[in-house]
């Protein structure tokens, strides 16, 4: 009877099969968005998807066991991807974020849609995917603002007579709004809303007016 392998040798036959199924996923989520980048995903069937992607819904739904399911991890991968070819600089204030982000979104127009998709089936009853991602990234994202609110009105960078939370909210809001405008008519100044914002958050310089 031949000897036991040895752990080291036994371990790659263990973890083969895994790894390739986390490398197989990966590429579903690469190729999706892709696609969704560029058409966005309403009305898409998961099978719709599957033959779109060059997979099979078996493929498909071996990864991913519902369409919501696939859409949240398909957004979650892209913007995991963007933060990490893109990050942004520690003292980065919260508009200069947003106004980033605005400027990003219009070359991806479907992760745009994505993510309204999303949201919207999140204030739904019986999306439990839409509506476990929707409030994480919510609270994720303004968690991270208030920190920069913190900080910027530390180095004097904005106004320290507001709330961070409450800033933090504004600026959310304000981002999500004026992106759905954008989305349905692209005449909207969105960045030049953003920058509006940005001013209103300024300090306070002595002698200036709300003019200014």
């Amino acid at each position: 009877m031949p000897a036991d392998p040895a752990p080291d040798d036994a371990a790659p036959r263990t973890r083969g099969p895994y790894a390739k199924g986390l490398a197989r996923r990966q590429q579903i989520l690469d190729l999706a968005i892709d696609v969704f980048a560029r058409r966005g995903s309403a009305g898409t069937s998961l099978r719709t998807i599957a033959q779109e992607l060059g997979v099979s819904h078996a493929a498909l739904t071996h990864y991913f066991t519902s369409r919501e399911q696939l859409l949240v991890e398909v957004y979650r991968e892209a913007e995991r991807q963007n933060a990490e070819a893109r990050p942004h600089a520690v003292d980065a204030s919260p508009v200069e974020i947003m106004t980033a982000s605005a400027q990003r979104n219009h070359s991806v127009p479907g992760l745009v849609q994505l993510y309204s998709t999303l949201v919207a089936a999140a204030l739904e009853d019986g999306h439990p995917d839409a509506t476990e991602f929707a409030t994480e990234r919510f609270a994720r994202v303004r968690a991270d603002l208030v920190e920069r609110v913190a900080r910027n009105q530390a180095t004097g960078r904005l106004r320290d007579d507001v709330d961070p939370e409450a800033v933090a909210s504004l600026v959310i809001a304000a981002s999500d709004g004026l992106q759905a405008q954008w989305m349905l008519d692209e005449s909207v100044p969105q960045s030049e809303a953003l920058d509006l914002l940005a001013r209103l958050l300024a300090p306070h310089r002595a002698g200036s007016t709300s003019q200014d």
